[in-house]
């Protein structure tokens, strides 16, 4: 008979727990439940927030969060689910990183403890009270954690590149233009007035 220790009981009240904020995030994208925007309001969140393509991103990130948090709280493929919940809280850092770090501030603290929570436990395992241990570890292997991980790592690396471009480059093209063209309009106005002016003293 298996015995449960108290580590067991630990990771089983993080796993839920942890889980359940993340999916319920999820559910907010994927859903529109708990006062969410749905698909469209993420979309349309996304693209602002500099996420190409948005339909996209939202998809991944609500995926990420709500799937990856309902295999934290069930226990199953523990890495995978650790791995895609971190990797969706990577791109939720890179939004508030310009915030600093502290949530009352708007920083990044929240979804970075999030983030380092779901990877902890995808790296530790889920436990003896989980459907990874009652299915053998069949997706709870060494190579599925490292697997799992590095492909995260990469593909979140990747996602918040293309954001940085797409944040960094269009917007200080359009701030000028519209600067250089506000600027001309009362710049042209003047001129006629003046020139108006010389030929009436003329």
């Amino acid at each position: 008979m298996t015995a449960f220790n108290r580590r067991d009981l630990g990771l089983l009240v993080l796993r839920v727990g942890t889980g359940a904020v993340l999916a319920a995030h999820g559910a907010q994208k994927l859903f529109g439940w708990f006062g969410g925007g749905g698909i469209e309001g993420t979309t349309k969140a996304m693209e602002a927030m500099g996420f190409r393509p948005g339909r996209e991103s939202a998809i991944a990130a609500g995926l990420g969060e709500a799937g990856g948090g309902a295999l934290l709280a069930l226990g199953l493929a523990t890495p995978a689910a650790g791995a895609a919940a971190a990797g969706a809280m990577a791109g939720a850092v890179s939004v508030h990183a310009p915030s600093g770090f502290f949530a009352m501030s708007g920083g990044y603290e929240y979804p970075a403890f999030l983030g380092f929570t779901a990877a902890a436990i995808g790296v530790t395992g889920a436990g003896r009270l989980s459907l990874d241990h009652a299915t053998g570890h069949v997706l709870d292997r060494p190579w599925v954690v490292a697997t799992a991980f590095i492909g995260t790592a990469l593909a979140a690396a990747a996602v918040v590149g293309r954001r940085a471009e797409a944040i960094g480059t269009p917007q200080p093209e359009a701030d000028s233009s519209a600067g250089s063209s506000g600027a001309a309009e009362p710049d042209d106005e003047p001129e006629p007035e003046h020139t108006s002016a010389r030929e009436r003293e003329s």
